[in-house]
């Protein structure tokens, strides 16, 4: 099990890697030291774009990855058990996509698995705030979901500060996990701000060598941790 701490963590994207090649990726990225992975389910619904199943978690598991499997959907409690059957240790669903965020929340962890709640750039995070009690991983996009390889969206950095100081002020074991754009150039800025989970896809997959990329992004990201808060 993987419990939030002071010192963050680089979560690899399986969206951007290479499929032909996924297997050998993730055997270098255990070599290196990774221990947690990404699984982005599309639905070409909630988002414009579609991606994977269940099967790409068997395969993470298989490789003895922890599995956050976020889904970008608009059903996502109906297909939770899907992912949990396939081994997923946390199930994310988004805030614009449930009725009841609290609710949620308490649904997926009656599956046995922790559960994260994202929200959408343009989405406030009061939702989120609320229900950190429950809450195993508050995920704030910072590129419109649906497609890898876009643009990191600096301004959500008040959202992973606001999250900071809320989880800290109330010593909740709960993540800050940061998606979309995320690289070596401003992975430090996200980790200064207080996120300790951050997802890197192409930023790791596209890299010559995505081993070497992964121990460069978090070699930055434990640099600035918290740096912005502790000032």
């Amino acid at each position: 099990m993987i419990v939030a701490a002071r010192a963050p963590v680089v979560v690899p994207s399986l969206l951007a890697g290479d499929l032909a090649r996924l297997g050998e990726q993730l055997d270098a990225l255990r070599a290196a030291g990774c221990a947690w992975v990404s699984v982005d389910v599309m639905d070409g619904h909630f988002v414009p774009n579609l991606s994977f199943g269940p099967d790409l978690v068997r395969l993470a598991k298989k490789k003895g990855f922890y599995v956050d499997t976020h889904l970008m959907v608009t059903n996502p409690l109906e297909v939770t058990p899907w992912f949990v059957e396939a081994g997923s240790d946390i199930v994310t669903c988004h805030v614009e996509a449930v009725p009841d965020a609290l609710a949620a929340l308490k649904k997926i962890r009656a599956f046995g698995v922790k559960a994260g709640l994202a929200v959408k750039p343009k989405t406030p995070i009061d939702g989120l705030i609320g229900v950190l009690e429950h809450c195993d991983l508050a995920l704030v996009m910072t590129v419109e979901p649906g497609f890898g390889g876009q643009t990191f969206m600096p301004d959500m950095m008040h959202k992973i500060a606001a999250l900071r100081r809320a989880i800290d002020a109330q010593h909740l074991n709960c993540w800050i996990q940061v998606d979309g754009g995320v690289n070596a150039v401003n992975i430090s800025q996200a980790a200064a701000a207080g996120a300790d989970s951050l997802v890197a896809g192409s930023a790791v997959f596209a890299a010559k060598d995505p081993a070497a990329a992964f121990r460069e992004l978090g070699l930055k990201a434990r640099d600035a941790f918290g740096s912005k808060n502790q000032a």
